[in-house]
C-alpha cells in the first residue's frame, strides 16, 4: 500500500508524536503504566476541530492501561469491530462514563465515541510488543462512514509518518 504524506500530514504527525510525549503516565507498581485519553468537544489549541480525543493516536507497551477520561459530556469510548487484534478483549463504555482498559496484546486497537464516530471522533491504540503488525492489514480495511472515513485516512497517514505502522 502506498501512502503520500504532504508536509501538512508530516507536521501533524510530529505534533501527534510531541503529544504523546507530553502525556501523563503514571507509573504502577508491576512496572506498567497508565495513560489518559480525553474525550473532548473541541481541541483547546484548535477551536476548528471538534468531537476528538486527545490524544488521537496512543503508543503503549503491553499490559498499560488506558483511562478514557469524560473531559466534555455526551461521549464514550468503545472498540471497532475488527480493529483489534484477535484474543483481545473489545470494550464499550457508557456515555458520560469513564473507562479503563489494559491492553495485554500487541496490536492495533480502532476505536470511536459511538454517537460522533461519524463525525470523526476516532483514535487509534499501538500496543508495542511481539507481533505488533499482525492486525494492521485487517484494521486499515475496515471500512467506515461519513466523516470517519476521512478522518481514518488522515490517522492512518499520521501513524504511519510516526513509524508505527512498520
Amino acid at each position: 500500500m502506498t501512502v503520500s504524506i504532504t508536509r501538512r500530514d508530516a507536521l501533524a504527525a510530529l505534533g501527534s508524536v510531541a503529544t504523546l510525549a507530553a502525556l501523563p503516565k503514571v507509573a504502577l507498581a508491576d512496572g506498567h503504566a497508565t495513560h489518559e485519553v480525553m474525550m473532548l468537544n473541541k481541541d483547546p489549541n484548535d477551536p476548528t476541530k471538534k468531537m476528538l480525543f486527545s490524544p488521537r493516536i496512543l503508543q503503549v507497551n503491553a499490559g498499560d492501561t488506558v483511562k478514557f477520561v469524560v473531559t466534555d459530556k455526551g461521549h464514550n469510548s468503545e472498540s471497532i469491530k475488527g480493529m483489534i487484534p484477535k484474543g483481545a478483549e473489545k470494550w464499550k463504555g457508557k456515555i458520560n462514563k469513564e473507562v479503563e482498559i489494559t491492553l495485554d496484546t500487541p496490536g492495533f486497537y480502532g476505536y470511536q465515541c459511538k454517537p460522533h464516530a461519524n463525525m470523526g471522533m476516532i483514535g487509534l491504540i499501538v500496543v508495542e510488543g511481539e507481533g505488533k503488525l499482525d492486525n494492521l492489514e485487517d484494521a486499515m480495511g475496515v471500512k467506515h462512514r461519513g466523516k470517519g472515513k476521512k478522518a481514518w485516512k488522515e490517522l492512518w497517514a499520521e501513524a504511519e509518518a510516526a513509524g508505527l505502522t512498520s
